[in-house]
């Protein structure tokens, strides 16, 4: 057993209640990320996951996701493709408008980000309710590339997020109620 598979990576997150507002019980994974040990952990457990798939490219939302991803990506020896906000990509761009609970977003890649027929493997630190990974799927497709699968560290399994973007499979590594 490897040091980054005795590492509980759950025993690294912090639970602060009511942030951003009350009535949240916000999971922080900064003492994780604080860790070299366990980010290092974090990343290998969710390489083990995933090695063997056919993955081209890993990509993930910003912020948070990247901190994930692109050690990933390194570790299976994929490509990593930043999926951004409006007007933060230098060059020409796949765009995508969504639907939010309270308005509208959206989420950009480089047009030669992903190409036709490439996998694709989405991750990000959290997923909640899905709808940003919904849509940075949605992107990923409609530039003609194909989602292979969704892992992420922590999922708050209550807020439905796993069914939101089904069929894409979801990985998890840490579930809380």
């Amino acid at each position: 057993m490897s040091v980054s598979d005795s590492i509980e990576l759950k025993d690294y997150i912090r639970s602060i209640p009511d942030f951003p507002k009350p009535g949240i019980l916000f999971r922080d994974i900064t003492p994780l990320l604080a860790s070299a040990d366990a980010l290092r952990a974090a990343v290998v457990q969710l390489a083990d996951r995933v090695r063997g798939r056919d993955i081209d490219i890993v990509a993930a939302a910003e912020a948070r996701g990247f901190i994930f991803a692109a050690p990933l990506a390194v570790e299976i020896g994929a490509g990593f493709v930043p999926v951004r906000k409006p007007g933060k990509l230098p060059f020409d761009t796949h765009a995508f408008h969504y639907e939010l609970e309270y308005g509208t977003d959206s989420l950009e890649i480089h047009i030669d980000g992903v190409e036709p027929g490439q996998n694709v493997l989405l991750v990000d630190d959290l997923l909640a309710t899905g709808g940003t990974v919904e849509a940075c799927c949605r992107l990923i497709e409609r530039a003609g590339a194909k989602v292979v699968g969704c892992a992420f560290v922590i999922e708050l399994v209550g807020l439905g997020g796993r069914k939101r973007i089904a069929p894409h499979e979801s990985i998890s590594m840490i579930e809380y109620d």
